[in-house]
């Protein structure tokens, strides 16, 4: 089993200021490990139909709106699921010092987002974009190893963190959370991109209500 994490939007509670509304971490779960070979090679094709060069890469915001589409209605074909957690950071919602700090902002929206993916993992190996925040990397990593596994319950066999030009399902975590992200805003496209892939979504959690 197959599990690929990535993150939309930021920590920053300023939003009047530029911050995002919203702050997703999607997980990507492949039971099967030739689904997943299998879409990591139908994505080498999407880079080459698209003209991408060596070091080209599908990153959300990054990409166009048709190809956003296209990369979508390609990968949606493939048998995986995918979780989310948003934490919404409305100030009238979102409440409590800690928030305030990136450290302690991961380290729950880690908590949340695993906590619900945990009975979906079995002896999983997790990859982590190591090429984005390194306080959501580190928060998220030492959060796996110290609480998700349970006796006789092994749900994280391995975590790695590697860059996402490299790795093809890191960029579907990345279009998935972005699409997620989107989809609660009210921009005109805010619809489009989650639809393509809702029959692949498990649960989204938006935290808080």
């Amino acid at each position: 089993m197959l599990a690929f994490v990535d993150e939309s939007g930021c920590t920053g509670l300023k939003i009047q200021s530029g911050s995002s509304r919203y702050f997703v971490v999607a997980v990507v779960i492949f039971e099967e490990l030739d689904v997943a070979h299998a879409l990591d090679k139908r994505i080498d094709e999407l880079h080459q139909e698209m003209g991408h060069g060596p070091k080209g890469e599908f990153r959300f915001y990054n990409t166009n709106r048709e190809r956003r589409k296209m990369f979508l209605k390609a990968v949606a074909r493939y048998n995986f699921q995918y979780l989310a957690i948003v934490i919404n950071k409305d100030p009238k919602k979102l409440y409590g010092e800690g928030f305030k700090y990136p450290s302690a902002f991961y380290k729950y929206a880690s908590k949340l987002v695993f906590e619900n993916a945990k009975p979906l993992l079995n002896n999983a190996k997790v990859v982590i974009d190591g090429s984005g925040s390194r306080e959501f990397r580190n928060q998220l990593s030492k959060y796996l190893k110290t609480h998700i596994n349970e006796e006789g319950n092994r749900c994280i066999r391995k975590v790695k963190l590697e860059d996402s030009t490299r790795n093809n399902l890191l960029q579907l975590a990345d279009m998935v959370a972005g699409s997620i992200n989107r989809s609660l805003t009210g921009k005109r496209d805010a619809k489009d991109y989650r639809k393509i892939i809702k029959r692949r979504e498990k649960h989204v959690q938006l935290w808080p209500k």
